[in-house]
């Protein structure tokens, strides 16, 4: 039964981008099986993500749906989500269709320097692979992501930024 919980809640997809599911995006962060009871846990990619809500509904309906009667969703802060945490599969999804996949998070001992400027990033064009890019606009259609032209085929693209 637990396996069969953790697969189903591994299939439910990210609302904003329905490309990765909610395990190859890195927020799902377990899944718990106790008397007829499932608990699952979730971390969001950032403190204010608007998806959060529809992320614990679809988990609610999906397992409800497959059987499971009580369902709880639970979100955890600690530690914090990282695009670290997006597996291998999320990140070729992400490429396969046409966004650029982030690179490592930048990792910080002590405070986190605030910054107005964009952030410089080594990227290439997730349709041809140059890495002749251009960043269009640091804030996409949600906050993680950055807009960019590729300056040899000229086609935009969306690039998921390194948290």
């Amino acid at each position: 039964m637990q396996q069969r919980a953790h697969d189903v809640a591994a299939s439910v997809t990210d609302p904003e981008m329905p490309m990765l599911t909610l395990e190859d995006l890195g927020v799902l962060r377990g899944v718990e099986v106790t008397d007829e009871k499932v608990t699952v846990t979730i971390t969001p990619t950032y403190s204010g993500c608007p998806a959060m809500a529809t992320m614990r509904d679809d988990l609610v309906h999906r397992l409800q749906d497959d059987g499971f009667g009580d369902v709880e969703v639970r979100v955890s802060l600690s530690p914090a989500w990282s695009t670290d945490w997006i597996t291998p599969r999320g990140r070729r999804a992400l490429t396969d269709h046409g966004l650029s996949a982030p690179g490592p998070a930048p990792s910080h001992a002590g405070p986190v320097p605030l910054s107005l400027l964009p952030r410089r990033r080594a990227l290439t064009c997730p349709r041809c692979g140059s890495a002749e890019v251009e960043l269009t606009s640091e804030f996409g259609p949600t906050a993680c992501k950055a807009l960019y032209r590729c300056a040899a085929c000229l086609e935009p693209f969306e690039h998921v930024k390194e948290i």
